[in-house]
């Protein structure tokens, strides 16, 4: 019996969301780039928009996923009030994590924002369990951005 060479492929998967909230790109900007105001919505961690700065969230462990709880982000770029973008790393820091980058597009329109999220580039042993709570979890998290403006 001869020896068979299975190659998988799998499509690039990309999480985009639009979100539109009533308040300038301003103060949608602070939700994105203020480490205490980040906490509140999406994870505690010690960003800071300079480009080139590492900074880690911290989320809770999902050993099913591999996930040790840690994120490893490096910011990409800052265009202040429209474009963030940084790099996304998380799993058991053994060599098998995922990479992938979050890109955040701000457009100011009606006196309000318009978001744009698109997390693309996953790539990695376990990235698909991950992807798909991802792509679950950005809109739950971007979602308590406006349940705090709106208190």
């Amino acid at each position: 019996m001869r020896n068979l060479q299975v190659t998988y492929y799998i499509m690039a998967k990309i999480i985009q969301h639009q979100f539109s909230f009533p308040n300038p790109p301003e103060v949608v900007w602070e939700y994105l780039t203020d480490a205490n105001l980040i906490a509140k919505w999406l994870m505690p961690g010690n960003f800071l928009p300079i480009v080139g700065h590492e900074f880690k969230l911290s989320a809770p462990v999902m050993p099913e996923m591999g996930f040790d709880g840690n994120i490893y982000c490096k910011v990409l770029v800052v265009e202040p009030f429209s474009s963030l973008c940084y790099s996304w790393k998380f799993g058991p820091g053994d060599g098998t994590s995922t990479t992938s980058v979050v890109n955040w597009t701000l457009t100011s329109k009606d006196g309000g924002t318009d978001l744009l999220l698109v997390h693309c580039g996953f790539e990695g042993q376990n990235f698909i369990d991950m992807f798909n709570s991802m792509n679950e979890g950005w809109p739950k998290h971007v979602g308590q951005i406006l349940q705090i403006l709106n208190k």
